[in-house]
């Protein structure tokens, strides 16, 4: 097997690691989504207390929300990478 090819299968490891990732870590964030979205409703109607847990969970959804994006682009790079190195494969 040519040098090319294990790279590209490595990548392809990578990506499909990464995408279990991103299908985790999305289901995470649907679920913070929730719970921000109660805390909010709370902190209406609430006391101050309410209102810095409703900063706090606001926080969670951004930073998961980052994680997710960050994956994406990660998994982004390495797919065009592979096709990079699939046309240099093929003649």
């Amino acid at each position: 097997m040519k040098m090319i090819e294990r790279r590209i299968f490595r990548l392809q490891d990578k990506i499909e690691r990464l995408r279990e990732e991103a299908t985790l870590v999305a289901a995470e964030l649907d679920r913070h989504r929730l719970i921000d979205e109660d805390a909010q409703r709370d902190a209406a109607f609430g006391n101050y207390i309410d209102a810095e847990e409703a900063q706090l969970t606001s926080a969670d959804v951004q930073r998961f929300d980052r994680s997710l994006r960050t994956i994406n682009d990660r998994i982004t790079r390495l797919d065009q990478q592979r096709s990079k190195l699939i046309e240099r494969l093929d003649p």
